[in-house]
């Protein structure tokens, strides 16, 4: 490409183009630059200065292995963002990173490294640890949240204060007071596992059913927590349900866990070949009828009334081959 194009795409667009290169890879030598954006080094050196005059931190070195970097950043960029917007966007970008669509998921954690690249120290430092308040298990099209709401809980987490919110129970909200442990992202919905105070135990509560959202001034101390993805999702797979089953299947972990949502059932290895698959329905024909489907060999392990619901199954089945359509 020669100067006079590139400098036909204007100094505003070829900065904007700089700067995302400059955020693509951690250096870049000046003629390596100049190639990409089909100017002199010198025209480089001059984009460079107008990045630091607008706040971006761009470092050069001489030598081997020297080149242009972007630094982490003593301001936030002219996005005009403040710095509670800032962290409200990398908490959502966080979120948007364990969705459904792998094109969308890599795209969130690009954009989320982008902006962690050029956050101020404060920030950077707060949205980590608000990142290490936040767990998942499966990965799907989860029920969209306020980020505010998001990172409300999140930050509770943190700093382990109390949180307070209005959540349903029977037909009428009530009020729940309770110590906030993490946030939990399912293959479609987001948790928050905490301790209850009215209640005195643990509970997972679901994000999107809450309203009036706080983080009181309330400090606690930790408590000796459960392991937060397994047992949500051991809450959402089977305890909530009346009635639940176990079974042993004779197919590898990772194949039942392709056929099966994580919500749906949680599946533990039992060696290379094996796995035992948890479960919970409202009726025990129902999640009998699913672990068929699946299409594998299998033992039922609990509870023993399942082995006499096979047998009857089997007996209608060959009933109805013995029919053949008559």
């Amino acid at each position: 490409m020669s100067v006079a194009s590139g400098d036909e795409r204007g100094t505003t667009e070829r900065v904007l183009t700089l700067l995302g290169l400059l955020q693509q890879r951690q250096v870049w030598t000046g003629p390596e630059l100049a190639a990409r954006l089909g100017v002199t080094p010198r025209t480089v050196r001059r984009d460079v200065e107008r990045l630091r005059t607008l706040g971006y931190p761009v470092h050069a070195s001489q030598g081997v292995g020297g080149g242009y970097r972007l630094g982490p950043g003593q301001d936030l960029p002219p996005l005009l963002l403040d710095d509670e917007e800032a962290i409200a966007t990398a908490v959502s970008l966080l979120a948007g990173a364990g969705g459904a669509v792998a094109s969308a998921g890599e795209a969130a954690l690009r954009a989320l490294t982008k902006l962690d690249q050029v956050l101020p120290t404060r920030l950077r430092h707060e949205v980590r640890a608000l990142a290490g308040s936040v767990e998942s298990f499966g990965a799907g099209g989860r029920t969209l949240i306020d980020p505010k709401t998001l990172m409300t809980l999140a930050r509770a987490c943190r700093d382990e204060v109390e949180a307070a919110f209005d959540y349903p129970s029977g037909d009428e909200l009530r009020a729940r007071r309770v110590e906030p442990y993490r946030l939990v992202a399912s293959d479609r919905r987001w948790y928050l596992l905490a301790y209850d105070l009215d209640r005195d135990d643990w509970r997972n509560f679901r994000v999107d059913r809450m309203r009036e959202v706080s983080a009181r001034t309330r400090r606690f101390r930790p408590r000796a927590a459960p392991d937060a993805a397994a047992y949500v999702q051991e809450s959402v797979a089977s305890r909530v349900y009346r009635h639940q089953a176990r079974f042993l299947l004779h197919a590898p972990a990772a194949t039942v866990r392709a056929q099966i949502p994580a919500s749906a059932a949680v599946v533990r290895a039992r060696g290379s070949e094996r796995c035992e698959v948890t479960s919970g329905a409202a009726n025990l024909d129902f999640v009998l009828m699913h672990i068929v489907l699946l299409g594998h060999d299998f033992d039922v392990l609990d509870p023993p009334e399942l082995v006499e619901r096979c047998r009857d199954l089997a007996a209608k089945l060959l009933s109805a081959a013995g029919n053949d359509g008559r």
